[in-house]
C-alpha cells in the first residue's frame, strides 16, 4: 500500500514567513498552442519538502551532495499528537527509535494547514534533535511548518540535524494510516526524493510511506 504525504502545489499556499508565495499559472494551453504547459513560481522550500544542510550554512552540503539513501529507507513515526501549541517535543518522545532509519513526527498539525493556527505548531526540542543525530537518524520529517518554532531566531533543531548531515522534511500530512500500520506492526518504508535542483538548498518532495 502506497500513502501520499505530500500536500498539493497551487497558487497561494502558505509558506514559511518571508518564503516566495506560490504562483501556478498557465504558460501554454492547448486550445492556443497545441499543449497544456504550467508556469511555476515557488520557493525552493514550498510545500511538502525537504531541507539540505546548507539550507542554514554556506559550508554544509547541498541535495546535490547528499548520498539518495538519506531521503529513502525504513521509517517509524513517533505520535506526539495532543502535545499544546508552540511546545518543544523532548526527547523522551524518541527513546524507541532505533538507528539508521526515517522518522516521522506526528503532530497532528496538518489539519491546520491553510489556517493561522498552523503556526503555533510543537516543534522539536534540541535535546530531541541530537538524539536523533546520536541514533544515526537518516531524515526527520515533521506534519508541521517546520522542526523549529515558527517565527525563530536561531534555528537549533535544524542547526543540529543539518550539522550531521540529517535531511529534513516539513509540510507533510496525512500520517493518520501510516499511524494505523505502524500499530498493527506493519513495516514502513518512507520516500522523500526530491526534485533534482542544481546547487540546492532545498525542494519540494512526492513524500511516499509504503506499507510492507
Amino acid at each position: 500500500m502506497l500513502i501520499d504525504l505530500s500536500v498539493p502545489i497551487t497558487s497561494g499556499m502558505p509558506v514559511y514567513p518571508g518564503d516566495p508565495e506560490v504562483l501556478v499559472t498557465p504558460a501554454l494551453t492547448v486550445a492556443a498552442d497545441g499543449v497544456n504547459v504550467l508556469a511555476l513560481h515557488l520557493g525552493s522550500q514550498s510545500g511538502t519538502h525537504v531541507d539540505a544542510p546548507f539550507h542554514i550554512d554556506d559550508s554544509l552540503p547541498d541535495l546535490d551532495e547528499l548520498p539518495l539513501s538519506r531521503f529513502m529507507g525504513p521509517a517509524v513515526v513517533v505520535d506526539v499528537r495532543g502535545m499544546p501549541p508552540r511546545s518543544a517535543i523532548p526527547a523522551s518522545a524518541f527513546s524507541e527509535v532505533p538507528p539508521d532509519v526515517l522518522v516521522l513526527v506526528a503532530t497532528g498539525w496538518s489539519a491546520y494547514w491553510g489556517t493561522e493556527r498552523y503556526l503555533e505548531h510543537p516543534y522539536l526540542s534540541w535535546g530531541a534533535a541530537a538524539l536523533l543525530v546520536a541514533r544515526r537518524t537518516r531524515a526527520v520529517a515533521i506534519d508541521a511548518l517546520s522542526v523549529d518554532p515558527t517565527p525563530a531566531q536561531a534555528f537549533p533543531a535544524h542547526r543540529e540535524l543539518c550539522g550531521a548531515h540529517v535531511v529534513i522534511g516539513e509540510n507533510l500530512t496525512n500520517l493518520e494510516p501510516v499511524i494505523a500500520a505502524q500499530r498493527a506492526g506493519r513495516p514502513i518504508e518512507l520516500s522523500l526524493l526530491p526534485i533534482k535542483i542544481d546547487s540546492a538548498d532545498g525542494a519540494p518532495v512526492r513524500a511516499v510511506a509504503r506499507v510492507v
